[in-house]
Formats: structure tokens, sequence, C-alpha cells
């Protein structure tokens, strides 16, 4: 497989990885708005109405944006140096350690919320 190939391959890993935390936003967040029998408002902001949600369906919620802002800079580093053939060893074992860190981040994110923790995992992935 070519080395352009591979190096893609982190990309398409983590735009899978936004998917599973998409479904598991949906999977958390419309039992709960069920549950609290909350009547969507069109003339309400989003962001009111949904944090009256209980914190842990919230942080499916706030990863899942987080997952739709940080990583664009990823995937336009990525997809420029496949183009411009700098798909190194280094570099794909660099892009699978970002996307690494940003799963573990998303799942202390989403399950126990420790900021000092994802801090930290936010920084790692960024800086390595």
């Amino acid at each position: 497989m070519e080395t352009e190939s591979v190096f893609v391959q982190p990309v398409l890993a983590l735009v899978v990885w936004s998917m599973v935390m998409w479904l598991w936003m949906y999977v958390t967040r419309l039992p709960a708005i069920a549950k609290m029998e909350m009547k969507m408002d069109s003339h309400v902001p989003s962001g009111i109405q949904m944090s009256q949600l209980p914190a842990k369906v919230r942080w499916k919620a706030d990863n899942y944006n987080h997952l739709m802002e940080q990583p664009t800079l990823f995937y336009a580093v990525v997809l420029s140096l496949a183009v411009l053939g700098q798909a190194s060893e280094l570099n794909i074992y660099l892009a699978w350690a970002y996307v690494g860190l940003r799963i573990v981040h998303s799942l202390v994110h989403a399950m126990t919320n420790i900021v000092e923790v994802r801090f930290v995992l936010f920084i790692l992935s960024n800086i390595h």
C-alpha cells in the first residue's frame, strides 16, 4: 500500500470516531430529553434548552463539538503532508498518536469529565 494511503488512515479513523461520538451523543441525549419531557422550542437558543440536561448527557455533545473544532487542523496538516509526499514513518506515527490521544480525551470527557486529565490529553495531542 502506498505510504500516502497509509498516512490518510488516521484521518479516516478520527472521522469514524467522530461518528461514534455523534451516535453516543444522540443515544444519550434523546432518552434524556424524553425523560425530562422537554418541549423543543425553536425560539429558545438550543444552548439554553440543552443546558437543562444532566451534565453526563451534555458531556457527549460537548466532546462531539470539540471533535468538529480542533481536529480540523489535524485533517489539514495530514492531508497536506500526504499531498506533498511527506508521509514518513514518523509522521504516520504522530498522526496515529494524535488520533489515540483524541479518543482517550473523548472517553475521559464523555464518562468522567475530569478537566485536569482532559487538559493534559489535549496538550499532549497538540504538541507531540
